[in-house]
This record gives structure tokens, C-alpha cells and sequence, in this order.
């Protein structure tokens, strides 16, 4: 594997992960709704988030008031880089 191989893949899986944490973060600022400041958070993240989160959510439908899927949303993203590392034989 070339150079240039292994720093897209670095990149792109450096990318998922400062992703998942914006995820993380709208994910927990959502129980504190009403505080103001993390409303302000949450106005920021939602644009950024919630197009990837929304491909989830039509396919999970909340539960009891719950968003479970959240969960498959975190999970497809930290399956990425270990595919990739698989394909381009890292692994």
C-alpha cells in the first residue's frame, strides 16, 4: 500500500471520529433541551448531525420517546475505517 493510500484512509477515519464525538455531544445536549446555552450548542450541531442521524430515523422509529436510532447511526460510522482498513489490506 502506497502513501497516499493509507493517509486518505487515515484522514477519512480521523474525519468519523471527530464526528461521532459531534454526534456524542448533540446526542447528550438533547436531554438538556431546555437550558439556553445548551440550546445554542444544539442549534450549531443540528444541521451538521442531524442529516446523517435523519437517514436512521426513518428507519427507526422512536420508542416510547426514545431515538434508539441513534445506535445503529454510531455503529454503521465506527464499522467505516475497519472496512476500509480490510479492503485496502491493513488488516
Amino acid at each position: 500500500m502506497d502513501g497516499i493510500t493509507y493517509l486518505v484512509i487515515s484522514t477519512v477515519s480521523n474525519f468519523i471520529q471527530l464526528y461521532l464525538i459531534l454526534i456524542f455531544v448533540r446526542i447528550l445536549l438533547s436531554w438538556f433541551q431546555t437550558a439556553e446555552w445548551a440550546g445554542n450548542i444544539i442549534s450549531f450541531l443540528a444541521p451538521v448531525t442531524d442529516p446523517y442521524l435523519n437517514i436512521f430515523r426513518s428507519l427507526i422509529p422512536p420508542l416510547g420517546g426514545i431515538d434508539f436510532s441513534a445506535i445503529l447511526a454510531i455503529f454503521v460510522l465506527q464499522l467505516i475505517p475497519k472496512i476500509l482498513y480490510q479492503v485496502v489490506g491493513l488488516v
